[in-house]
């Protein structure tokens, strides 16, 4: 367990999904969590579940001074932490013809801000070790109708992460993306889209041949196991990608 140990990671959007999971997974194995969240409730109750030493702090990736605020408090915890994982995002599809301004600005500010935002108040923190993953999904490389902004900002956190890694080198930061598959566990069983949307999302995406309820998914406990392998790579190896995708098998 020595490569198990020690590791202060913090994560963004911690209060349920693939975040909640990967928190559950790195208290079990004896690093320290720290859980950022937009929802106070949903990340303290994650960080009673797990105990101390791991703590929840409020954190909307959409906003700036809440970003600040929550870095300039984790810094008075942890003068030095390990990873940041940029999990939090959101996920709404719609045509180009109907996207309303707020939703535009909220993916954008999410999805794509948000990462950037949040690594650059880490950096103090990470210098000489630390690690930064950029949570990124499938939906890139598929191009699903009207997912095209979702997909689009992860595209662009992918190629910015392709940048930092570069950027970061002298600094001893190394940056991963980890690309994403469907995932789903007991107490995420559906989307909470409006009917209608969701009816649209399926007949537009028939039209072009992709038929979502028929793509496998994974448990989000199954790609935890990912994330651990890229944090504990040794530091003569550098994973700068990796791409999850579910398997039917499982």
């Amino acid at each position: 367990m020595e490569g198990f140990m020690g590791k202060t990671i913090v994560i963004t959007g911690a209060g349920d999904g693939l975040g909640r999971a990967l928190a559950r997974r790195f208290a079990a194995d004896g690093d320290t969590v720290v859980l950022l969240g937009r929802t106070a409730a949903k990340v303290e109750a994650v960080a009673a579940e797990l105990g101390a030493p791991h703590v929840a702090l409020v954190c909307d990736v959409a906003d700036p001074a809440s970003i600040r605020a929550a870095f300039a408090r984790l810094a008075e915890l942890h003068p030095r932490i390990d990873v940041l994982i940029n999990n939090a995002a959101i996920y709404e599809p719609f045509t180009l013809a109907d996207v309303r301004d707020d939703q535009v600005v909220a993916s954008l500010m999410t999805n794509v801000a948000g990462p950037i935002l949040c690594a650059r108040e880490a950096l103090p923190l990470l210098r000489g070790g630390g690690h930064i993953i950029n949570v990124s999904s499938e939906s890139v490389a598929i191009k699903m109708a009207m997912l095209w902004l979702y997909a689009g900002g992860k595209a662009a956190l992918e190629l910015m992460s392709d940048l930092w890694a570069r950027e970061l080198a002298a600094d001893g930061v190394r940056v991963t993306v980890v690309q994403a598959g469907q995932m789903m566990d007991e107490t995420k069983t559906g989307t909470n889209w409006p009917m209608e949307v969701a009816v649209r999302f399926m007949q537009d995406n028939a039209k072009i041949g992709l038929n979502p309820r028929d793509r496998p998914i994974s448990h989000y406990h199954s790609v935890t196991d990912a994330f651990r392998a890229v944090i504990d790579m040794p530091a003569d190896l550098h994973i700068r990608h990796v791409a999850l995708t579910a398997d039917r098998r499982g």
